[in-house]
Formats: C-alpha cells, structure tokens, sequence
C-alpha cells in the first residue's frame, strides 16, 4: 500500500512567505528551512517531492486539503495545536519556539514590556496561534484591540504598523524577526514564552506516513541534519 496519494509522489502543501521556514525566492523557486526539511525526509522515503503553495486567507484551511485528499502533508512551520490535532495527525515535534510582537519603535519607543502596549491595536493573520496571545492580551486589558489581516496579507499588516495605523504585529518569533527586516522603523520588542512545537500535518487516517517521517526526523535527528539546517536558517532555535 503506497504511503502517499500518488504512488511515489509526496505532495506537500506550505504557506508563503513564512520566512525563514518557506520562502519564494527571486527566480520564483522555493527554498527555507521547511522546503530543505522536507526534501531530506522525500529521499529517505524515496518519494518524489512536489510543493502545493497554500492560497488560502485563514492558515487553518490549509489543513482542509490533508482532509480532502488534496495533498499528503503540511509544512509551514506549523504549531502542534490540541484544536488541530482533532482535525489532522502530527508527527513528533522537532522544533520550538516562542511568539514575537513587533512595534514601531519610531512611534511607540518606550516599549519593552506587555504593560506598555495598553492602547494599542494588535495585528494578526487569520487562523495563526498569534490569535491566541492576543487573545488574552485584551482580556487582560493590555491592548486595545485586534485587527485580523488574511493569511497572505502580512505584508498589508506591517505596512499598517510602519504608518502608526497598528502598534503591533505578533507572529512567531523567527519569522515576524526576518518579515521586519525589510522595515528599519520596525524592531521586535519582545518574545512571548508560548513555547510552541512545531511538526509535520498528514491526515488523520495516515498512521503509516505519519510513522514513516517519524523514523525519517529520528534519523535526521541521529545524523544532526535538523541542528545543521536549524543553525543555517534560525539565528537562535530549541531543536527537540
């Protein structure tokens, strides 16, 4: 029985830009940390790689296409959450990091701690786990409140946050870190200890490829591919 759709064809779905996990370079070929990752476990499985760039506007969709046989995982530098794990099967964590909120320190340089956000409004992409600090930074009165941006529109949202029309934008620390650097107004103040995992999506009933990219992460584990590529591609990282 083929572990995948297509007999020897491993189709994978990821969301762009997610710098430095997924990125469309200038020649239009994708490159990052997720594309190398998934490359290495393709060969071990000795599958044929074929990336599906995600379009959607809410990143939770993206796990629609495991359910409806569109594709056979998904990598996007994706959070193992409780709420997608009822939907989609992860494969053990390998990476893990913390949430990042970026402010313009040009508009609002006095901010280094959660207490001095109070007033302002918080940039998030739709179905991103930033949602969920956020979340509880209005409930504890800390900002004032949230703006939702698509998926595809995070470029829209530090744009936003550049011009004072936003006070900030949280997103996972490793990327909000390299979207700003395009921005020299734009500085991330602060990390949020959410400690995130981050795994590999197949579909609920695919034990068998979920337990094949297991063995692969082990040996990719074992041989210190995931720390190398981790150190090429992350300027600080937990590899688990």
């Amino acid at each position: 029985m083929s572990l995948t759709l297509h007999q020897n064809t491993f189709i994978v779905a990821t969301a762009f830009p997610d710098p430095p996990f997924d990125v469309i370079d200038r020649d239009n070929g994708f490159s990052g940390f997720d594309i190398e990752l998934i490359s290495e476990i393709a060969a071990l499985l000795k599958l044929t790689l074929k990336i599906v760039p995600y379009t959607g506007e809410d990143f939770n969709g993206i796990f629609d296409g495991l359910i409806n046989q569109q594709y056979d995982a998904v990598i996007s530098g994706t959070t193992i959450t409780a709420a997608r794990a009822e939907k989609v099967l992860f494969t053990k964590p390998y990476l893990e990091f913390n949430q990042g909120i970026a402010i313009n320190h040009a508009k609002t340089p006095n901010v280094s701690a959660e207490e001095d956000l109070k007033g302002l409004v918080a940039g998030i992409q739709k179905g991103n786990t930033s949602d969920a600090v956020a979340k509880e930074l209005k409930s504890r009165g800390l900002i004032a409140d949230i703006h939702y941006y698509s998926y595809h529109q995070i470029e829209a949202a530090l744009m936003d946050l550049q011009k004072g029309k936003i006070g900030l934008v949280i997103k996972l620390f490793p990327v909000i870190s390299s979207l700003i650097k395009e921005y020299p107004e734009l500085s991330v103040a602060m990390q949020v200890p959410t400690q995130e995992k981050i795994g590999i999506a197949v579909a609920k009933g695919n034990q068998p490829l979920c337990s094949a990219m297991n063995q692969a992460l082990d040996t990719l584990k074992e041989n210190s591919k995931i720390q190398t590529l981790a150190l090429k591609w992350f300027s600080d990282a937990t590899c688990l």
